[in-house]
Order: C-alpha cells, then sequence, then structure tokens
C-alpha cells in the first residue's frame, strides 16, 4: 500500500466539505465527513460555517461552566502518551442517564448514523479466549481531525460492550493549511480492547507529525492484504450512500461486522474546535452540552448498530431508551 501523497491535489467539491491532508495524505486516503439526514443528503462538512458562531456559544457556556484541565489542543507531537485513568473512566465509564437523556437529540451538530449495508458477507473475528465474535474493523490516521471526532463517539460505544486499555492521548495534525488542526482525540496504536461480544481490530495508518523528507505523514501500522480489501471494497460510492466516486476512500472508515458501514466522522469536528481533551470527557457527564449530546448521540446510533450483531446483548444497553430511540431512526429491531 502507498504511503507517499496522493498523485492528485485533492479540492473541495460542492458536495462534501473541505479535505484535511490536501495532496500530504497517504495514496487513496481522503480524510473527510459524510452526509448527515439533518442536511437532506449534503455533508456534515457543510454545516461547519453555520456550526462555527454555534460553537463559539458551546465553547462560551463550557467556559463559565469552568470544565477545565488536562492536555490543550494541538501539540503536533507523534509520541504515545497514556490517557490516565480519571480520563479514561470519564469516557468509558459514561452514566446510562446521559445516553438516555440525548438519545439521538443533537440540535446544535447534525449527527449521521451508520449505514445499513445489505446482502454481503458477514465479518467475524476472533477473540482473545478464541471465540468467534462479530468483528469492528476501524482504519484512520492520526493526522486526520475526522478521525479525531469520530474516535470519541465509537470509543464511547463500544466501552457498553467491552473494556478499553492502552488509550493514548493524541490531536490531529497542526500542520499549517490542514482544516480543524488540533482536534483534540485519543489515538488507538498501543489499544486494546477486551469483550465477548465483539472483537476490535483498529489501523492508525500515519502519525500526525508532516515529514518534508517523506512528502507525507509518517507510517504507524499497516492493514492486512484482507482488511485493505474490505476498505478498498466498502468505502466507495457504490456502498456509500450520497458521495460520489472522488470521494472514495475517506478515512475514517468503520465496518461493523459488513452489516454497518461509517465512512467519515458522523459530527464535524469543528463541534471540537477550542476545547481541551479533558474539557470534553469531563463534560460527558452533562446532556445538555452540545458537544455531548453530538458525541452521546452518534455513540448511541453505534451502539444500536453494534446490538444488531450482538442479538441484542447486553440486554441492559441494548434495551436503554437511548439505544431504543436511536434503533428507531434506523429502522431496526
Amino acid at each position: 500500500m502507498a504511503k507517499s501523497p496522493a498523485s492528485k491535489k485533492q479540492t473541495p467539491s460542492t458536495t462534501t466539505a473541505a479535505k484535511s491532508g490536501s495532496n500530504r495524505g497517504p495514496s487513496g486516503r481522503t480524510p473527510g465527513a459524510r452526509p448527515t439526514k439533518a442536511a437532506a443528503g449534503r455533508p456534515a462538512g457543510l454545516f461547519t460555517w453555520i456550526a462555527i458562531g454555534l460553537v463559539v456559544v458551546v465553547v462560551a457556556t463550557l467556559v463559565i461552566i469552568k470544565v477545565t484541565g488536562g492536555t490543550t489542543a494541538g501539540g503536533g507531537t507523534s509520541g504515545y502518551t497514556a490517557s490516565s485513568p480519571t480520563l479514561v473512566a470519564q469516557v468509558t465509564k459514561i452514566n446510562s442517564s446521559v445516553f438516555n437523556t440525548v438519545g439521538v437529540t443533537s440540535t446544535v451538530v447534525p449527527v449521521t448514523p451508520p449505514q445499513i449495508l445489505k446482502g454481503q458477507p458477514e465479518l467475524f473475528g476472533t477473540s482473545s479466549t478464541g471465540a468467534k465474535l462479530p468483528e469492528v474493523f476501524y482504519l484512520g490516521a492520526e493526522y486526520c481531525p475526522f478521525c479525531a471526532a469520530q474516535r470519541w463517539a465509537t470509543i464511547v460505544a463500544l466501552s457498553r460492550f467491552g473494556t478499553f486499555k492502552g488509550l493514548g492521548n493524541m490531536e490531529s495534525s497542526t500542520l499549517s493549511g490542514e482544516v480543524y488542526p488540533g482536534t483534540p482525540t485519543f489515538t488507538f496504536l498501543k489499544t486494546t480492547f477486551t469483550s465477548k461480544y465483539v472483537v476490535l481490530k483498529t489501523i492508525e495508518e500515519l502519525n500526525n507529525v508532516y515529514d518534508s523528507t517523506i512528502g507525507n505523514y509518517s507510517p504507524l501500522q499497516k492493514p492486512t492484504a484482507a482488511e485493505e480489501a474490505i476498505f478498498k471494497k466498502y468505502d466507495t460510492s457504490k456502498y456509500i450512500h450520497g458521495i460520489t466516486a472522488s470521494q472514495d476512500l475517506s478515512i475514517p472508515f468503520i465496518t461493523m461486522g459488513n452489516k454497518f458501514l461509517i465512512s467519515g466522522a458522523s459530527y464535524t469536528p469543528a463541534t471540537l474546535a477550542g476545547l481541551t481533551r479533558s474539557a470534553i470527557a469531563a463534560g460527558l457527564s452533562d446532556p445538555t452540552s452540545p458537544v455531548t449530546a453530538a458525541i452521546i448521540a452518534s455513540a448511541n446510533y453505534q451502539t444500536a448498530a453494534l446490538c444488531t450483531l450482538t442479538n441484542n446483548q447486553p440486554g441492559n444497553v441494548c434495551s436503554s431508551s437511548g439505544v431504543m430511540a436511536a434503533k428507531k431512526v434506523m429502522g431496526l429491531k
């Protein structure tokens, strides 16, 4: 798989948000956002100009509340720093009342549910105990702000089915010209996930530091041939609704058992602008926060998809009112 820059500079089209990475991303990879229902088929990224003023209000509100502390957004380093136990707990042990209060209501920032995929071979993986379980496969990169935004909601959702270890602190690239620079997030680089319901496989292809000697961000992990084949098959306009061929192979890409697909961020990274990682994490206990609403609504949608893979187990999660609201919107049972 080529790690060199794309041979042709990527430019924003009239049907998608401005792409991060320009011609500096991995060949064939396009960081980007995906359409939302609220946008009537238009990509979430096109809400950026509208959302920017709203995000200022969100930031001001959080400052007033004084949810502070931790790492400042940005930094531009590729070194792995383990997330603190407090931070991990805030993201992975959210009270059920928050999920149920938010449901799928995110009035400030539109949120896109996973796309249903039908008629394809199911994807299974083998757990650490040897069990054959539905597999969730994620492909992204540390420099990518859309990956940065998506990780929050995906980590929150998967934490309802298992336990993360080794989550690391990360920010998207701060390189001049990148969109949503320094978006605070996590990295899956050294992460393990233990679950009796699903298997998680993650690939962070590139770090967040641009290397001028190679004309790209430095490589981290490489997908297997099978993983690359899944990415190249499903992350295309043939399977992702509302995009054109020029938007194929966008990251982040997530397949949930080959029954549900996510391509691009489910909400705009502008939502997290100006916030620290710790502020976002601490705010996840407040269902009235617009930032929390976007993350939790996305997590409820992803949980609903995962419950389809696990035969609605665990029962207390899959039958919760927040997840049931997501199932209703997605047309799931």
